[in-house]
């Protein structure tokens, strides 16, 4: 059980900088138009490479928030990391296996720099805390596991033509879940994690809030103020209901190892990305309209699934109830309906979209009762 404070540290914000460069590596995939929309290889590009980042996102701040102590070994170990993600992000592109060698290497270096920091910590902890020592092990294996498997997938890759890499990543999910009884043993600080997760949402948000600076291009007429002010205001809707439930909801004071609770953020900035490409795309008509009106919806009911899913580290008076589940089911439902009937009018689809947003808000505050 942790007694003391740990803040979130600048060399922490800092760091984090980097993975939303690379993130808007990744929404540019989904910029190559074939035949009025992305292809399904390039969304599975799209996919893959941003899972990868927020894998190596969440595995460094999981290492971060236990033995982090903003010395200088942590901010060597960091730097290290930031200077290898800019070569993950000059490979994140359509033609990304042409860029295959230098990013496996890339994220191979990673995660054998962050077995090295591990290993470290074994050594200082062998003989002040034993009982650690299990978890270290644990998370070493496994981070030498996914690094060897990738750096064997390069000349298999250039032999059979398959990326084996994106095995490592799965196995690092499976392995994550597999050691969480081994992990306990080292709670995690919530308070800590939940603080440093809630600020690279809100550096997502950023992201979201440029792409939508697009509805404000151009000369000004009714239209692009309606566009305009709907697309401001589904931002502000989203940021509202994550602020909500940080603020107000989520326990931070509960002891655990954090895994599930950083996947679940995992899925949710998935969302929020496809979100930010889903507003670049509704005014503009060159985008095919079903394919654009099906990453709307699909972002959306997504984002709003995780966020529910996040909701259950409520304090216990405030667990998700069945009357909150059957009202947003409700919801979802009527707005998956409208986008339907909807799907080629985006003057409507964007004000059904805004009513949805701050419908679930509202459904938010009012099942928890406590003001926004």
């Amino acid at each position: 059980m942790f007694t003391e404070e740990k803040k979130v540290e600048y060399i922490e914000l800092i760091y984090d900088l980097i993975f939303v460069y690379l993130i808007g590596q990744s929404n540019e995939l989904l910029h190559e138009f074939e035949g009025g929309f992305f292809s399904a290889g390039t969304y599975l590009t799209y996919l893959l490479s941003t899972v990868v980042i927020l894998q190596i996102w969440y595995q460094s701040s999981l290492f971060i928030n236990r033995y982090g102590s903003n010395s200088m070994l942590d901010y060597i170990g960091l730097f290290i990391n930031m200077y290898l993600l800019y070569f993950m992000a000059t490979g994140t592109r359509a033609d990304w296996d042409n860029y295959y060698m230098r990013y496996n290497i890339a994220w191979g270096l990673i995660l054998l720099n962050l077995a090295v920091q591990y290993y470290l910590q074994y050594r200082k902890r062998s003989k002040t805390a034993p009982w650690e020592l299990a978890h270290i092990r644990s998370r070493i294996w496994l981070l030498l596991v996914q690094a060897i498997m990738i750096f064997v997938s390069i000349p298999f890759y250039f032999l059979a033509h398959f990326p084996l890499s994106w095995i490592s990543l799965i196995l690092g999910f499976i392995g994550s879940v597999f050691t969480r009884k081994i992990d306990s043993l080292v709670p995690v600080n919530f308070e800590h994690l939940t603080e440093r997760v809630m600020l690279y949402i809100v550096l997502t948000f950023g992201e979201m809030i440029v792409a939508i600076s697009a509805y404000f291009n151009g000369a000004f007429s009714l239209s692009s103020g309606y566009y305009s002010l709907l697309a401001f205001l589904i931002v502000v809707g989203l940021f509202l209901s994550y602020g909500y439930l940080y603020d107000h909801v989520i326990d931070r004071s509960l002891h655990n190892t954090g895994s599930v609770y950083m996947m679940l953020h995992i899925g949710l900035l998935v969302a929020m990305n496809n979100i930010t490409a889903a507003l670049t795309f509704m005014r503009r008509p060159e985008v095919d309209a079903i394919s654009k009106n099906i990453l709307i919806t699909v972002s959306f009911l997504v984002f709003f699934l995780f966020l529910f899913l996040i909701s259950c580290y409520a304090k216990e008076c405030d667990k998700p109830k069945k009357p909150l589940i059957l009202k947003m089911s409700g919801a979802s439902a009527l707005f998956v309906l409208g986008m339907i009937l909807l799907y080629n009018n985006g003057f409507f689809s964007i004000a059904l979209t805004v009513l949805y947003v701050f419908s679930i808000l509202g459904m938010l505050i009012r099942a928890h009762k406590s003001p926004i």
